[in-house]
């Protein structure tokens, strides 16, 4: 199977670490536009210039303010028409560990809600009348198995956010269908792809973590490829008849 995205615009929102980098890396090999979007912008530019194949321009944007997501969606829709594929990456635990649900303030549940859930609704929102006019499109958010279960962060406000999320992807398909736009999303497992999973990783004991490992069917963690591979599939037009669904991509039935 081969999957190009030769001419296709493509918005990644949280495309500075991990995850987000790696799949606007693989979009680019393969051909597309990719708007790079994040608040961390910076960090976008350092690795843009060395991808061959495609294009990646770094994007700055803040993925709760709705002016600032319209801004980055125009500038990719600019002269050309509608953004192809939407990919949200964004959202993470923004530097929270896990607390009694007493000791967690109002604003620290909604920071985390707005970054996991309300701006995918705002770049959704943003791209959707191009797609719509376009009469074709996709949509992929990354969720979690926290989206699906309970999340091993610990943290009401993620576990609140991932699972709403879900509802979102849900609720635009059914929207979206007859416009041509498909909206699905990719649930991984635990990765430490990140300084806010990493610090989560090396706070477990060895035992915990050899125990981890155990209980993952293909007996290791994932990659950030593993999620960006999943994402291209989804994207492409083998998918064109997928849509409202969530793909776990963790290595193990979910459990």
């Amino acid at each position: 199977m081969l999957i190009e995205f030769a001419g296709k615009r493509v918005v990644v929102a949280g495309a500075a670490r991990g995850i987000g980098r790696s799949i606007a890396v693989e979009f680019a090999r393969r051909g597309a536009e990719v708007h790079a979007c994040d608040i961390l912008a910076d960090e976008v530019r350092g690795y843009a210039q060395s991808v061959a194949g495609g294009t990646i321009r770094p994007a700055w944007a803040d993925v709760t303010d709705a002016r600032s997501v319209a801004d980055a969606v125009a500038a990719a829709e600019e002269g050309q028409g509608a953004v192809d594929v939407l990919v949200y990456v964004a959202g993470g635990v923004r530097g929270q560990s896990k607390r009694p649900l007493e000791e967690v303030e109002p604003d620290e549940f909604r920071e985390v809600v707005e970054a996991n859930l309300t701006g995918a609704f705002l770049f959704a929102r943003a791209v959707a009348p191009g797609m719509k006019k376009a009469g074709r499109g996709r949509i992929v958010t990354i969720s979690s198995r926290a989206g699906l279960a309970t999340s091993l962060t610990g943290i009401q406000s993620y576990a609140a956010a991932k699972h709403g999320q879900v509802g979102l992807v849900k609720q635009l398909a059914q929207e979206l269908g007859p416009f041509g736009i498909t909206v699905n999303s990719v649930a991984p497992g635990f990765m430490a792809t990140s300084p806010d999973y990493e610090r989560q990783w090396a706070s477990y004991s060895e035992e915990f973590r050899a125990g981890f490992l155990e209980r993952i069917a293909m007996r290791r963690m994932g990659r950030p490829e593993d999620i960006a591979y999943a994402v291209l599939f989804l994207s492409s037009d083998y998918a064109s008849w997928i849509t409202g669904q969530i793909l776990p991509v963790m290595g193990s039935p979910v459990a």
